[in-house]
């Protein structure tokens, strides 16, 4: 079959779904492409069931915490009872988002897209030729060249684990790892994490990520640093993982080998060089208005883009936007990443907001930098937790909080309150005046900055 479009949107997440529903709503033809369930990785298979997930680890914490100064008995986490929640979240999302989209008059297709010319794409035996190609395949897990990759199961497949394994090992140490390390000690199972680098989450402040690493270590993980996993091997109905730390061996056994080491653009398969798209490891390149370098007819958005954004569903709705802004209007907006927040939705969570201190010193920013252990303050201490702190920059010379990081139950809310600040440039003496619930999280800010 063959048919023409205003607009094709290969991708149902996020950014595609944005998309798709305002050029509809503007009079265009729209299809949209996916290869997998329609709905997108964060809603079917990544932060909204993961979350879930994480809930009933963080009640088991509370509980622990509290365990001997009020609360006492012993509760554990049901898993088939647990994923059975998770999926009355997820099951029907597909099916929904087809509906949504048919009600739209946006017609949807299963299957791999791939470029056919610079305006045309194959799917299945479908011929599709559009104005705008918009491309939002969001990404999938980095491969990782070791021996027995092959056994490796990924996230989406741990999210529909049935029963929970007695051992499981994660291969990297990044936001997935961390946050499923912590679900799966909480419910039961030994945990390894196999970091290859000196510390783990990089991109977060290295003070933060100590105090994770301690509760991360005193709930017993076992977290191996500096170790690169060489291979995977079959043993019986278990698994013998190795790995090279420090120069010697190190090997553990294991029921499931969990890959998390990081994503990258889902661009396989699409053909690009006959769509004369060019991309790089970071995505599709595209200038400040989204838009193909290479192929003016191409635009992309989320994940799939090689933008300075980082790679979140908020950012992937927001890149979407302005994709569709520019396609209704011509090229005039463009995207801002001054305040963008992430969190890793560990026990507890580690968010951070705007700069680093080295970031802002390279950008030659003289700071106050107030860095607090917040885990003798009521607000921790009431749940008896002793695991947090804060972190923040203030620029000496405009008096604006330029970055915020913090570890704790309550992290990111606090971030939340931070991004706001530094996205509307409020001076930290005014966020000093502001009057917050009390007592709350909130109302420690005052002596935070």
């Amino acid at each position: 079959m063959s048919k023409a479009y205003d607009l094709i949107i290969i991708g149902s997440g996020s950014a595609g779904l944005t998309t798709a529903y305002e050029c509809r709503q503007a009079g265009w033809s729209v299809a949209v492409i996916d290869d997998m369930p329609f709905g997108g990785t964060c809603a079917n298979r990544g932060c909204d069931p993961k979350k879930v997930l994480v809930g009933a680890a963080e009640v088991m914490d509370q509980v622990n915490r509290m365990r001997g100064v009020g609360i006492e008995g012993d509760s554990k986490v049901d898993w088939s009872k647990l994923m059975a929640f998770k999926n009355t979240f997820t099951k029907e999302r597909p099916k929904s988002t087809e509906k949504g989209l048919a009600a739209a008059g946006i017609d949807a297709y299963h299957g791999v897209a791939s470029f056919e010319s610079e305006d045309s794409i194959r799917v299945a035996d479908n011929h599709l030729s559009a104005k705008y190609i918009m491309i939002a395949s969001g990404s999938r897990p980095m491969p990782l060249g070791i021996d027995g990759e092959e056994f490796i199961t990924y996230s989406n497949d741990f999210l529909d684990l049935e029963e929970l394994p007695e051992q499981i090992l994660f291969v990297g140490g990044g936001f997935i790892s961390f946050e499923f390390a912590h679900v799966c000690a909480r419910s039961g199972s030994k945990v390894h994490i196999m970091e290859r680098g000196s510390r783990p989450l990089k991109n977060f402040d290295a003070d933060m990520v100590e105090v994770l690493t301690q509760k991360t270590r005193d709930i017993g993980i076992e977290l191996y640093l500096q170790t690169q996993v060489v291979s995977i091997e079959p043993r019986g109905d278990k698994f013998l993982v190795k790995g090279i730390g420090n120069g010697e061996q190190v090997t553990c056994e294991c029921d499931l080998v969990v890959h998390g080491a990081g994503r990258i653009p889902a661009l396989y398969n699409m053909e690009l060089n006959k769509g004369n798209v060019e991309q790089s490891k970071h995505g599709v390149v595209v200038n400040e208005f989204l838009q193909s370098v290479s192929n003016p007819k191409v635009y992309s958005a989320g994940d799939a883009a090689a933008t300075d954004g980082l790679p979140l569903t908020p950012i992937a709705g927001m890149e979407a936007a302005i994709v569709a802004s520019n396609l209704l209007n011509g090229n005039h907006a463009t995207a801002s990443y001054k305040a963008v927040p992430s969190v890793v939705y560990s026990v507890p969570k580690v968010a951070a907001v705007g700069l680093s201190a080295e970031q802002a010193a390279d950008a030659g920013i003289e700071c106050e930098v107030k860095t607090t252990d917040t885990s003798g303050w009521y607000t921790s201490r009431r749940t008896n937790d002793g695991y947090s702190k804060i972190k923040t920059l203030v620029d000496k010379k405009t008096n604006r909080i330029v970055g915020a990081h913090a570890v704790g139950n309550y992290a990111d809310e606090l971030i939340n309150i931070f991004t706001m600040a530094i996205a509307f440039d409020i001076a930290a003496d005014d966020i000093k005046k502001m009057i917050f619930a009390y007592p709350s999280v909130g109302s420690d800010i005052h002596y935070m900055i």
